[in-house]
C-alpha cells in the first residue's frame, strides 16, 4: 500500500482531497479506477474539475497528464460533463 502522493500527479493537495474522502492508499485509487474516484470526491463535497480526473487518470496510468492520449481525455471529459446534469 503506496502512500497517494508517491503517485505522479498526485501533489498534497489532491492526496489531502482523496484521504478527506475515504481514499487512502495508491491501491484503493487503483481499485477504484478515475471515474469513481471522481464521483466520490464529488459526494464528498470537495472542489474537482476535468483537470482532478485526469490528474488521477494519469497517476494511475503511471504516466504524466500531458502525455494522457486525447482518446482517453475525451472519454473522460465526456463522463466530467455527464456528471454536471
Amino acid at each position: 500500500m503506496g502512500k497517494l502522493s508517491d503517485m505522479d500527479n498526485i501533489g498534497p493537495t489532491l492526496e489531502q482531497k482523496l484521504i478527506n474522502s475515504g481514499i487512502m492508499t495508491s491501491m484503493d485509487l487503483s481499485r477504484m479506477g478515475s471515474k469513481s474516484a471522481y464521483i466520490v470526491l464529488k459526494e464528498n463535497k470537495q472542489d474537482v474539475d476535468i483537470e482532478t480526473l485526469y490528474s488521477i487518470e494519469a497517476a494511475i496510468e503511471g504516466i504524466r497528464t500531458h502525455e494522457l492520449p486525447a482518446d482517453i481525455k475525451a472519454d473522460l471529459k465526456k463522463f466530467a460533463d455527464s456528471e454536471k446534469k
